[in-house]
């Protein structure tokens, strides 16, 4: 892997460990699924294929932050507002 890539990636993984300790199903299964990811794209040498599974890790990312938003609203919601019958 190419020096800057492997700084990327190494970023992308930290940012997805990060956001992994609030996973509904829990941090122990989203490390896991995280891990098993990368190690079966760890023998990826292209550049551009490089770049483009970043581009989906940043993509998960985006995706992580809607759910836990999500999350939050729906309970400050629930706290907030009484039930509609």
């Amino acid at each position: 892997m190419a020096n800057p890539l492997k700084g990327e990636v190494i970023r992308l993984y930290k940012n997805l460990l990060y956001l992994g300790r609030e996973y509904p199903k829990g941090s122990v299964y989203f490390r896991e699924r995280l891990k098993s990811a990368f190690m079966k794209n760890k023998d990826v040498t292209d550049p551009e294929q490089i770049k483009k599974l970043v581009a989906r890790g940043e993509f998960v990312i985006k995706e992580l932050e809607a759910l836990y938003f999500l999350r939050k609203y729906r309970a400050i919601k629930k706290r907030y507002y009484e039930p509609e019958e």
